[in-house]
């Protein structure tokens, strides 16, 4: 007999990867011959925040990895260095989920927004000690901003389109522990 927790957790994992690869593949899909002049925004780097600010056993450090280090092979990206700066950021927050799933969205939208920018700057620092080339610092300033912009809209999304809500204090997984 299946586990409906259990059940319940694989699909909302599963979900994340599906829509991960969703954008993923709208990302790489040849839409415009222009380059755009403003950059878009993060989506999987807000949705692994926002999931794991909401549901951490959905979004397990794994699954995070692996998504972004699929992401840095199809970006054509320096591999490892995003994902594991993003799997650092993202296990920071875990580590303090407890205190964050209090805040009001407001503070959760600077958490969020501060952690994108101190990653970005992070990369830029490292790929920059190593003279690897990279994008403009205005074109990664545009990018982190939009981000920061677009967590709203993924929270939105997550909360009431998926149903990911935070868990009510107090509540207990499958094994026993308090969430």
């Amino acid at each position: 007999m299946v586990d409906p927790v259990a059940a319940h957790r694989l699909a909302y994992r599963l979900l994340f990867a599906a829509l991960a690869a969703l954008i993923l593949f709208v990302r790489i899909l040849p839409l415009g011959a222009v380059p755009a002049r403003v950059p878009g925004p993060d989506l999987i780097l807000c949705g692994a925040i926002a999931w794991v600010l909401r549901r951490p056993d959905y979004a397990p450090a794994v699954l995070i990895a692996a998504v972004l280090l699929v992401e840095d092979v199809l970006s054509m990206r320096p591999p490892g260095l995003w994902p594991l700066l993003v799997l650092l950021g993202t296990e920071f927050l875990r580590s303090r989920e407890a205190t964050l799933r209090d805040l009001p969205f407001a503070l959760e939208w600077l958490v969020a927004g501060a952690l994108a920018v101190a990653l970005t700057v992070i990369q830029r620092l490292v790929l920059a000690v190593f003279l690897v080339p990279q994008v403009p610092v205005g074109m990664a300033a545009l990018q982190t901003v939009s981000t920061v912009l677009a967590y709203p809209a993924v929270v939105l999304l997550t909360r009431f389109v998926f149903g990911l809500r935070k868990a009510a204090p107090g509540r207990i997984d499958a094994f026993g522990r308090r969430i």
